[in-house]
């Protein structure tokens, strides 16, 4: 693991320390990678992590007077979901936020880290290369800004420079005549990774009220693949095909075949290459056709489950100075209401962090990747998987976790029905799902069936078949709103 962790509050001191320390450092922000790489040593030599979660202002979406749309390097993916303004202006990455994970891991998540991993799979890279974005690296040496076609290599390989941080995404807002959208293929609603994917943005002549969008006719297009190549690529000549054209389902049907050329998909454990190949035909289509219909926009919740409670401002409270933290330096944490003082664990996660120096096991660690939802918690006020957050995340923030969910004696509402409609049989996933409903229910005190489904998403049971749970989250709902 890592010796040295830095918690900075300006971008100088980030850049002065990867100018020093070069290829032993990283930038840490969401972590839902850099954690596991460094757990399964695919990332080996790195002596020194920067978080930057601190830095007031990196978590901004803005618009500038020339109609370009900004994202900071602290944007997370539910930052995404919830921006009016991406979803007037820059739907195709909505939909591709949404796609992302689960609640806890886009909480964490950044789009500016799912650039920089550069996995052909990441779900925000095709919808921006669609939207011709830019990233804007920064170093000690001064600016420089790349697009995002220019960006990768290859396979989680890009063009940044060790001494470099990603510091500004920026594309084109979309105008009135662009419609545009991101569809996702995987093996499961959500905790998925793309098996393929595909963003079309397109472009019309001119906006005709009087007519159906299908009549509109075509004056350019963009359409970008991901998962079937080693980098996400543009479908030129599907592309080139739709131009001017009115969207028809013949024309759909010859694009997205055409679609199909560019795509030289692999075989592996998620899917093998003839089905990709077939897959991307019909991502395309279907994209096309939501397009076409006027129906994009439904792929997403208008009032989606963010997992923020109702407190959360959307970023983190900074820090007044910097702070380093070695091995045996102090982290100096609130755990459910009372301060902690816990030195020798700055080189763990923050899951561990709780269990074996806080003595706090009811947080479970089931996978320890992100994929099971057991180890939830709430870290300044929104619930995030523990095992993917540093333990040093935690000096100067708040934390609750289960032992702090009840008030005294009297349990939470959630714990009193999980116990009453028997949704617990093993119980080892129960801390995290009673994490997860407890923060919905501060979120929307009356949710529906789906936005139950959303917020336990990222929590897996083995037992119960989860109707019995989410039946005692409906159960606690309707208590909460009698008393």
């Amino acid at each position: 693991m890592w010796q040295h962790y830095v918690s900075v509050t300006s971008l100088d001191e980030a850049i002065q320390i990867l100018a020093k320390e070069k290829e032993k450092a990283r930038i840490i922000a969401g972590a839902t990678d850099l954690i596991l790489e460094i757990e399964r040593q695919v990332r080996r030599g790195i002596e020194t992590l920067i978080d930057v979660t601190r830095i007031p202002q990196l978590d901004q979406i803005l618009l500038d007077e020339d109609d370009v749309i900004h994202l900071g390097p602290m944007v997370t993916h539910n930052h995404c979901v919830a921006s009016k303004l991406l979803r007037e202006r820059a739907f195709p990455l909505v939909a591709a936020a949404w796609e992302v994970g689960a609640p806890q891991i886009r909480n964490r998540g950044t789009v500016a880290g799912n650039l920089i991993t550069a996995s052909p799979a990441n779900d925000t890279i095709p919808p921006l290369m669609a939207l011709n974005a830019k990233v804007t690296l920064l170093s000690t040496q001064g600016e420089r800004i790349v697009p995002l076609t220019e960006f990768y290599k290859g396979v989680r390989q890009t063009v940044m420079r060790p001494d470099e941080m990603l510091v500004d995404i920026s594309f084109p807002a979309l105008q009135s005549n662009q419609r545009g959208t991101f569809i996702k293929l995987g093996l499961r609603k959500a905790q998925a990774i793309s098996v393929v994917n595909a963003a079309v943005v397109v472009t019309f002549e001119e906006v005709q009220p009087s007519k159906p969008i299908s009549e509109w006719r075509v004056q350019h297009a963009a359409i970008t693949l991901g998962a079937v190549t080693p980098i996400i690529v543009h479908a030129g000549e599907a592309e080139q095909a739709l131009i001017g054209k009115t969207l028809t389902e013949e024309t759909i049907e010859e694009v997205s075949r055409l679609a199909q050329r560019s795509a030289r998909p692999i075989d592996d454990v998620r899917s093998s290459a003839d089905y990709r190949y077939e897959m991307v035909r019909v991502c395309v289509a279907r994209a096309l056709r939501q397009i076409a219909q006027g129906a994009e926009t439904q792929a997403v919740p208008s009032d989606p489950v963010l997992l923020w409670g109702k407190e959360f401002q959307g970023h983190a409270p900074a820090l007044e100075a910097s702070v380093e933290h070695q091995r045996q330096d102090e982290i100096v944490t609130t755990v459910n209401g009372q301060e902690y003082r816990v030195r020798g664990a700055s080189h763990k996660t923050l899951l561990r962090f709780l269990r074996e120096d806080v003595g706090l096991t009811g947080t479970k660690e089931g996978c320890a990747e992100g994929e099971c939802g057991a180890c939830t918690v709430f870290l300044d006020g929104i619930a995030v998987m523990s095992c993917l957050v540093p333990a040093p995340r935690a000096h100067g923030a708040q934390i609750v976790t289960i032992e702090g969910l009840a008030q005294g004696e009297q349990l939470h509402p959630v714990q009193r029905t999980f116990i009453e409609e028997g949704a617990v049989q093993c119980g080892y996933c129960t801390p995290g799902f009673l994490m997860s409903a407890a923060k919905l229910l501060e979120e929307k005190p009356q949710p529906s069936r789906e936005d139950i489904q959303w917020a336990i998403s990222g929590n897996l049971c083995r037992c119960t078949g989860y109707y019995s749970i989410v039946r005692a989250i409906e159960k606690a709902a309707q208590m909460t709103q009698t008393t």
